[in-house]
Order: structure tokens, then sequence, then C-alpha cells
């Protein structure tokens, strides 16, 4: 399943030459997994409240096409792989039909120390509906 997050580039998002500044592309992609979690009814405080929280271990990151101030963009997110204790989610970052940046990450879920453990039975159910 393909979630959609909408934004818009503001100035504070670009450089001197108004176009959108390398790293801002994983704070849009991150809203877009965020968005993404709470469409399939995940809640991330409770997760917390549980003992249980979802860390970025790695990114695969491609910039295809620069973004400049005033654009309108969309962050598609989808689930691609499910593991014992990580998946991965495949983002793509449009300006209407047209390819900015592409990425995958590889998020682990972890308790409160920090170390990789199972995800709890409920959340992932959820995540293996929304597999593409």
């Amino acid at each position: 399943m393909i979630y959609t997050h909408h934004l818009r580039v503001y100035y504070e998002d670009t450089d001197m030459a108004g176009i959108v500044y390398y790293a801002n592309y994983l704070k849009f992609t991150e809203r877009g997994r965020s968005d993404a979690v709470r469409d399939m009814e995940i809640d991330q405080n409770a997760m917390k409240a549980d003992g249980y929280v979802f860390a970025v271990k790695s990114v695969q990151a491609e910039y295809h096409t620069p973004a400049r101030f005033g654009d309108e963009l969309r962050v598609e997110t989808e689930t691609s792989k499910l593991g014992g204790a990580s998946l991965e989610m495949s983002q793509r970052v449009l300006r209407g039909d047209d390819l900015v940046f592409s990425a995958v990450f590889r998020v682990a879920c972890m308790d409160m120390a920090g170390k990789a453990v199972r995800f709890p039975a409920d959340i992932r159910q959820k995540l293996q509906k929304s597999l593409r």
C-alpha cells in the first residue's frame, strides 16, 4: 500500500540558489514515514509507553532532480520488506510526475535500552497489512 504526504517547499528548505538543501529530503521523508505509520493505525506514543520505538538503521538515497522554492511535492511511502525486528520502507519524493528523490530506509524496532527486539504481535500485524 502506498501512503502519501503532501508538502510545499519553503524558503527555509532551500540553499542560496533556491534549491532544496540535500539534507531536507531526510526531513521530508521522515514526515512521510510518520504519516504512513499513523495511517497504519500504529500509535508511536503508545509503543513508547510499552517500551518500544522505531529507529532508522540505514538509508540509501538518490537525488534525481532538484526541487525548488515554491514547489509542491508528494512523498510516497510503502513498506517493502518486513523482518522479525526490522522493516524496509521505500520512499519517493515527486513533483507532479517527476521523480525528485528516492530512498530506502531500514528501520529497526528497539527497546528503550537501544537493543533490537522483535515487533510486538499487534504492530507486526499492522505492518504486514501494509506490505506491497
